[in-house]
């Protein structure tokens, strides 16, 4: 890549995952001294503007998207196709203005399909090329090439051999020339060169992320949990925005709203087991600090679901459905894990 080019870097909002896995790759921007402009909204916007204070950022509207509390994740999304596609449509008009007043020279999406343009190389980062879906997946995966055939290049977080994260999501096909497989993305690579091996202290960390209600709900079952146990843990509760702290009674769980990278790397190196979604970055940090996990999908979302069943048969990890979270029986299975 030429030197000097102005490159805007645009996560998709829903969750925290999409702009974490953005970090590496900002930062890898800057090292190659290249101007980032970031466009995002939300929690992501939060956590990315911890991260890079100095950078300069433009606000982009989210999707907007509602989750199920209950019933089907399928159906609310069916349901809410007219509003996505009209976000694609939206964005896509919104890039075409950004690009001239910001002189950007190469847009890098995460997951947003609207994000590409004629104007200058533009790039989508995704692992889900095959959508998994109870059924239809035949049609949601023409529709997503449709899109996909938009951009100049398609960036692949993960492997091309048989070690690969993503199983049948990226593998499923034999791909185009135009899509690359970038290796495994994680916030942490670049801390892991200087921080010292922590003694692990904790019986586990719990990280919440992904949308409400189901972040809540999850959050709530943990917390009861942990009234009738006396493990040693740490809650990262997601919410980078939020400035007052959850105030528990109980003595040996540590809870934060957020975490800066290099305290968050050490807060999980201290624990013997991570407790979290399935969602794909999550798993590639996992995968980079080679720690085991309890494997919890955000109900409804069929991609975590198979994410957590594919890489539970490779070891390190278990999974256990929200409606039947039982964290002593979760830890006490992983001490059984080689």
């Amino acid at each position: 890549m030429d030197k000097n080019k102005t490159i805007l870097v645009c996560p998709l909002e829903w969750g925290l995952g999409h702009a974490t896995r953005c970090i590496p790759l900002i930062q890898q921007f800057l090292d190659e001294g290249h101007r980032v402009i970031i466009a995002s909204s939300g929690k992501p916007e939060a956590l990315l503007k911890k991260e890079f204070p100095q950078l300069q950022f433009i606000p982009l509207k989210g999707y907007d998207i509602e989750y199920s509390e209950k019933g089907s994740m399928i159906t609310k999304m069916l349901l809410q196709l007219p509003k996505i596609k009209k976000a694609i449509e939206d964005e896509h008009l919104w890039l075409d203005q950004i690009i001239d007043k910001y002189s950007i020279d190469m847009v890098v999406s995460d997951n947003r399909y609207g994000l590409w343009t004629k104007k200058v190389e533009s790039v989508l980062m995704t692992h889900q090329l095959f959508i998994k879906a109870p059924t239809g997946e035949w049609l949601l995966e023409k529709i997503v090439k449709k899109y996909l055939n938009n951009f100049d290049e398609v960036w692949i977080p993960d492997v091309e051999d048989e070690d690969n994260l993503s199983g049948e999501l990226s593998h499923k096909k034999t791909l185009p020339l135009n899509y690359r497989f970038i290796g495994i993305l994680s916030r942490f690579s670049t801390y892991l060169q200087t921080q010292n091996i922590e003694t692990e202290e904790y019986d586990f960390i719990a990280i919440l992320s992904g949308p409400e209600p189901q972040r809540t709900i999850f959050e709530n079952i943990i917390l009861k949990q942990l009234e009738n146990t006396d493990f040693k843990g740490i809650l990262v509760r997601g919410l980078p925005e939020e400035k007052l702290e959850l105030k528990i009674e109980n003595s040996e769980l540590k809870v934060f709203n957020h975490l800066e990278i290099e305290e968050f790397l050490k807060c999980i190196q201290k624990s013997k087991v991570v407790i979290c979604r399935s969602g794909y970055s999550s798993l590639m940090d996992l995968t980079v600090l080679s720690k085991k996990a309890i494997l919890v999908p955000t109900p409804g979302q069929t991609e975590q679901e198979y994410l957590a069943q594919y890489l539970s048969k490779k070891g390190n990890f278990i999974t256990q459905k929200q409606s039947e979270f039982d964290l002593e029986k979760g830890l006490n299975e992983l001490k059984l894990l080689n």
